[in-house]
């Protein structure tokens, strides 16, 4: 069935593990320990940022969904939390900033979007990035830190994404929906 471009939804998925994640650790400390903008630096978080587009349920059809599934996420491992609607506040707290990093030309989940098709009947576009939430001592420029940290310059300045290739996004709490570039409902095919 070919969606019409009417029936078009975004949902954003936030997936962050339940327990401490060694790579927004390790990052964290390099950060303090080695970056100028790492001195005020007093939490840096990792969480992988799914968007969904296309005919999408409900939202507790939704979660159903994507519970279901671990092309989405474990929940064993890992907490959701679900934004369908860019009134919905993203899982930031205030005063913090988001940099969104995307592999180049590689955000696409095929893998997730058969998986999709197959339960539902139903194509959609699935894209995913990683989202840093980074929090500042209070009295900092948070967005001037975080873009001095988002792209990797030298052994001194930035830390989150390699240019070379990786794209970046910086936003503060009210996160747009749809942010993640490069993604629609696939075609049918022939």
């Amino acid at each position: 069935m070919k969606t019409k471009r009417g029936d078009m939804r975004v949902a954003q998925a936030w997936v962050e593990l339940k327990t401490r994640d060694p790579e927004a650790v390790s990052a964290l400390g390099v950060a303090r320990a080695y970056l100028p903008e790492g001195g005020t630096l007093r939490e840096l978080r990792r969480v992988r940022c799914i968007e969904l587009e296309g005919p999408l349920p409900g939202r507790a059809e939704l979660l159903d969904l994507l519970h279901r599934s671990t092309q989405f996420y474990n929940p064993h491992k890992e907490r959701i939390a679900l934004r369908i609607e860019p009134s919905d506040p993203a899982p930031v707290p205030a005063g913090a900033q988001v940099v969104l990093v995307t592999e180049r030309g590689a955000t696409a989940r095929p893998a997730a979007e058969r998986w999709w098709l197959h339960e539902t009947g139903e194509r959609i576009g699935v894209r995913e990035g990683v989202a840093w939430i980074l929090g500042f001592e209070p009295g900092t420029d948070a967005a001037a830190g975080a873009s001095g940290l988002a792209v990797l310059r030298d052994r001194r300045h930035g830390l989150l994404c390699n240019p070379h290739s990786q794209e970046h996004r910086q936003s503060d709490a009210a996160v747009p929906l749809p942010w993640i570039e490069g993604g629609a409902v696939p075609d049918e095919e022939d």
